[in-house]
C-alpha cells in the first residue's frame, strides 16, 4: 500500500499503538492513511477488531467498496452494516466472525445499549476505533455519546479501551470568537477524542501542497434590485397578518425572523392560543418564500406559497376564523403575487452573475466539472430547474442534477440512498458535469475533484468553508462565493476566512504545548466531562420522577384535543417512540 511521506509523518504514533486525530485537508487520503494503520494494527495485535465509524449512512458502502475491502479485503474479512439492511440485528455475531466492521455511530451506540443478545456489544470488544469526520465530537452528537461511554469506562471503571484514531479535515473553531476560546475548543476535541496528538504534515508540508492544490478564490458580488415589487408585496401581506395578532417583528426574510416565529409557534402551542400558533405557520411560509425570492426565482417563490395554500384548503379546518382569514387573505392577494413574480424585469440579479459564471468556466473545456452549493433541497432543484432552461447554458454542454440529502423532508422530495450513488457514479464517469447540491456532498462523498466550485449564497460556518472549497480539487480551479454586495452572506463567508486562520493558530498552539502541561489539560476536560455528565443524568432522572405517568396527558399540537396519556407511550430500543392508546388512530 503506497502512501505519501506526509501520510508516513501524521500516522506515525498510530503505528505505536496511540490515540491520535489526523489532521490533513480534503482530498489528501486521510482514510488510505486509517487503512494503512489498521492492516498494521490487525498484523501486530492479538484478536485485533477494528471499527470504523460513520456519522452518514452512505459513507458505510463508500469506505467499504473504495477503500477497505479493496485494501484490506484479500486478508482479513471486512463488513459494512448500516440501517438499509437486517444485518445491524445480529450485530454482536457479525462483530465476533469480522476484523473490521464498518457502520454508523448510531449503529454502535444502539448495539451498545442493547438488551439483546444478538445485538449488544462492548466497547471493550474492539481494540480500534477509527472515527471519520471526527470534528462532529462534541455537544451532544453520537460520536460524543459513543465517547463520553468510553471516557467513563477508562477512567472510573479503569478497562483497557481499543486505541482512537479520529479523521478531519477541519475541527472548526466551535463558534469562538478569540484565540484563547479557539484553543478551548480544540483541547475539547482532544479530551472528548481522548487524543495525545493531532498530527498534520509539518515536515513534508510541501509534499502535502503538490498533492492537494488549493483554488483560486473569487467573490463574485451582486447589487440588490433596484425594485422589488413582489418581495414587497409579500411584506405587506406579514405586516397585514402581524396587525391582526396585534404583534410587531421586522427583518422579513431573514433566518433571525424564522427563528422568531418558531419561537412564536411554540409559546401558541403552549398556551394552547390556536390564533397565534396558526398565524406563526402561515408567516413561516411567507418568510420561507421570500427567502427562496432571495435565492432563485419569483415564480419559485410563488409556487411554494401557492401549494401551501391548496394544501391547506383541503387539510384545514376552515371553520376556524384565523384559517378561514388568512386564507382569504391570499386569495384576496394571489392574482397581484403571481402578476409581479411573472415580471422579468425584476428578477434576482444573483441568477443573471450564476449564468455568467457557468458560461465563462464551461465553454472553456468539455471535461469541466463542478458544483454550486446551496442552502436547501429546495433550491437545488429550483436552480436545476432553471440552468436546465436556460438556452445560454444548453449551449456550452451542462449536464445537470440535483443532489440532496437522504432524509425526511415535508418542504420537498429528497435523494434516496440510491439515486445519489447514481448521481455521483453519472458525475463521476462525465454524463453529468454540474451538480447542484446542499451540504451533503461538502464532506465525505467520493466525489471527483472539480474545476469550479460555487458556494451560492451561504451563510453557514468555517467548517463548511473549509470542506466545499475542498472539492475544487483540479489544476488551476476556482473557487466562487457569489453573494450581495455588504449582505449577511458576504459577511459571513469574509469572518470563516479569519475563522479558519484562527483555527490553524489554534491548533498549532496545543500542537506545541509541553506534553505535561497538555495531559493535564485533557485529563482536567475529561474529569469535567464526566462531573457535567452525572448532573445531566441525575437531572434528567429527577424530571422522569416529577410526574406519574398516568397522570401526563399529551394534546395535538394543532387542534389541542388529548391523543394519550404517558402510560401509553413505549420506548423501543432505547430509539423509538410508540403510542398504544387504540383511540389515536
Amino acid at each position: 500500500m503506497k502512501l505519501h511521506a506526509y501520510q508516513w509523518e501524521v500516522i506515525t504514533p498510530a503505528l505505536e499503538g496511540k490515540n491520535i486525530i489526523i489532521w490533513l485537508p480534503t482530498g489528501a487520503g486521510k482514510t488510505r492513511a486509517a487503512v494503512y494503520v489498521a492492516m498494521r494494527h490487525l498484523e501486530m495485535k492479538q484478536n485485533a477488531k477494528v471499527s470504523l465509524i460513520v456519522n452518514k449512512v452512505h459513507l458505510v458502502q463508500q469506505h467499504y467498496s473504495n477503500e477497505f475491502q479493496t485494501g484490506l479485503g484479500d486478508k482479513y474479512k471486512v463488513i459494512a452494516i448500516s440501517g438499509d439492511n437486517e444485518s445491524k440485528f445480529f450485530f454482536s455475531k457479525l462483530v465476533k466472525d469480522n476484523d473490521v466492521i464498518i457502520c454508523t455511530a448510531q449503529i454502535l451506540q444502539n448495539a451498545l445499549n442493547s438488551t439483546s443478545e444478538e445485538k449488544h456489544v462492548e466497547l471493550t470488544d474492539f481494540s480500534m476505533i477509527i472515527i471519520d469526520e471526527c470534528h462532529h465530537t462534541h455537544k451532544d452528537g453520537i460520536y460524543n455519546k459513543l465517547m463520553a461511554e468510553y471516557l467513563e469506562k477508562k477512567i472510573c471503571h479503569q478497562l483497557k479501551m481499543p486505541q482512537i484514531l479520529g479523521l478531519t479535515a477541519s475541527p472548526g473553531t466551535g463558534r469562538a470568537n478569540s484565540f484563547e476560546k479557539a484553543v478551548e475548543h480544540i483541547l475539547q476535541i482532544c479530551a472528548n477524542l481522548d487524543t495525545l496528538k493531532i498530527m498534520s504534515a509539518e515536515v513534508h508540508r510541501e509534499d502535502l501542497e503538490a498533492k492537494v492544490k488549493q483554488p483560486k478564490k473569487k467573490y463574485d458580488l451582486v447589487t440588490d434590485r433596484v425594485e422589488d415589487p413582489f418581495g414587497n408585496k409579500l411584506k405587506e401581506i406579514m405586516k397585514t397578518i402581524h396587525e391582526y395578532l396585534d404583534m410587531t417583528l421586522s427583518e422579513f426574510g431573514t433566518q433571525l425572523y424564522e427563528q422568531k416565529i418558531v419561537e412564536l409557534e411554540k409559546e401558541g402551542a403552549m398556551e394552547s392560543n390556536r390564533m397565534k400558533r396558526t398565524c406563526a405557520l402561515h408567516l413561516r411560509k411567507y418568510n420561507d418564500s421570500l427567502l427562496i425570492h432571495d435565492t432563485v426565482t419569483m415564480l419559485d417563490a410563488f409556487e411554494h406559497l401557492d401549494e401551501f395554500y391548496q394544501q391547506e384548503k383541503i387539510i384545514r379546518d376552515l371553520s376556524d376564523p384565523t384559517e378561514a382569514y388568512l386564507c382569504q387573505l391570499y386569495d384576496y392577494n394571489r392574482a397581484r403575487l403571481l402578476k409581479l413574480a411573472e415580471d422579468t424585469r425584476f428578477e434576482n440579479p444573483k441568477l443573471m452573475k450564476l449564468e455568467e459564471i457557468l458560461r465563462d468556466h464551461f465553454q472553456v473545456s468539455t471535461d469541466f466539472r463542478g458544483i454550486i452549493f446551496t442552502c436547501t433541497r429546495q433550491s437545488t432543484y429550483s436552480l436545476h430547474k432553471w440552468i436546465a432552461g436556460k438556452n445560454s447554458l444548453q449551449r456550452v454542454g451542462l449536464k445537470t442534477a440535483a443532489l440532496t440529502g437522504a432524509g425526511q423532508s415535508k418542504q420537498c422530495r429528497q435523494n434516496n440512498r440510491s439515486e445519489q450513488q447514481e448521481v455521483i457514479e453519472h458525475f463521476r464517469k462525465g454524463r453529468l458535469n454540474l451538480l447542484i447540491s446542499t451540504s451533503v456532498a461538502e464532506e465525505g462523498l467520493d466525489i471527483p475533484q472539480c474545476n469550479i466550485v460555487v458556494r451560492y449564497g451561504l451563510m453557514t460556518n468555517e467548517i463548511s468553508m473549509v470542506q466545499a472549497r475542498g472539492r475544487a480539487r483540479a489544476e488551476d480551479s476556482c473557487y466562487s462565493f457569489l453573494g450581495k454586495t455588504g449582505g449577511s452572506e458576504v459577511r459571513r463567508e469574509v469572518t470563516n476566512e479569519s475563522l479558519e486562520d484562527l483555527m490553524k493558530r489554534a491548533i498549532e498552539h496545543v500542537q506545541k504545548m509541553p506534553q505535561k502541561e497538555y495531559e493535564e489539560k485533557i485529563k482536567d476536560l475529561q474529569r469535567q466531562c464526566l462531573l457535567a455528565r452525572k448532573v445531566k443524568q441525575e437531572e434528567r432522572n429527577e424530571m422522569k420522577n416529577m410526574f406519574l405517568p398516568e397522570e401526563v396527558r399529551l394534546l395535538c399540537r394543532s387542534c389541542m384535543q388529548p391523543v394519550c396519556h404517558g402510560d401509553d407511550l413505549r420506548t423501543i430500543e432505547q430509539a423509538h417512540h410508540v403510542n398504544i392508546n387504540s383511540n389515536f388512530r
